[in-house]
């Protein structure tokens, strides 16, 4: 009970910090952008990126998802317990408000504000889809060849994603639903939340079965050979016993 309670800690607080550095970034940014947008997503990506590799070598000892997608998906692949994933997400998405909330008060703006930033189409949504895909296959590739560096590669894709994407790589329904309350640039209207959360999940159903396949453990690997010598043998019985051979290698 304890671990689990660090754990949803850590999830809080992981989740809070990141939104704090997704809107306060986007903030400071756009009031020295002089209109040029394209800075102020640099500067949300380098900031996100930066703060996100601190967190995670901060809490990744205890818990380190700080997305419901992440934990959905380490539940599917069976790394996970499915009756802790709704705590798990509770805390992520109360974690993600409370940074939004905290971040609107230190740039002395309403605490609550709900977002005028419509986000939508299908280029935008194509754009999830890829951020949130392609952030599932670095996590589950990394862990498998390079678990050293797990958390340098995931920031490091977070923070060109949020650049190359038209979304600008959400790719977390935590960080979609906090940033409902933020009338800032890195806002997003409720109407466009659903539809976002979609193209994730999208993402998610289409990296997952990728990355079970390129990615398998070392267990299913030997699990896989050992079935092959086992079919193999068996066949070998079975040829050998209906054409009452001694041995195939006397053929």
């Amino acid at each position: 009970m304890q671990k689990t309670a660090r754990a949803l800690v850590c999830e809080f607080l992981g989740t809070a910090f990141l939104l704090a550095v997704v809107v306060g970034s986007g903030i400071l940014a756009h009031k020295l952008d002089m209109g040029n947008v394209a800075l102020s997503v640099l500067c949300v990506a380098i900031s996100t990126g930066a703060v996100l590799f601190a967190l995670i070598n901060t809490f990744s000892s205890i818990s380190a998802h700080f997305n419901p997608l992440v934990t959905t998906a380490l539940a599917l692949r069976g790394e996970f317990a499915w009756k802790e994933l709704p705590l798990y997400v509770l805390s992520q998405i109360l974690g993600g408000i409370c940074g939004v909330l905290v971040t609107n008060l230190m740039f002395d703006l309403p605490a609550l504000a709900v977002s005028q930033t419509v986000r939508s189409g299908s280029p935008l949504l194509l754009g999830e889809v890829v951020a949130s895909a392609g952030l599932l296959m670095v996590i589950f590739g990394s862990g498998k060849s390079r678990p050293e560096s797990q958390a340098a590669a995931i920031s490091a894709y977070v923070l060109g994603a949020i650049y190359f994407t038209s979304s600008t790589c959400f790719a977390n329904p935590a960080v979609t639903v906090a940033r409902i309350f933020t009338d800032t640039l890195t806002g997003i209207a409720p109407a466009s939340v659903l539809p976002f959360v979609g193209a994730q999940l999208l993402g998610l159903a289409l990296a997952l079965p990728l990355c079970g396949w390129l990615f398998q453990s070392d267990a299913d690997e030997k699990k896989a050979r050992l079935k092959a010598e086992i079919d193999e043998a068996y066949m070998r019985d079975k040829l050998e016993s209906d054409y009452k051979i001694d041995s195939l290698e006397s053929l």
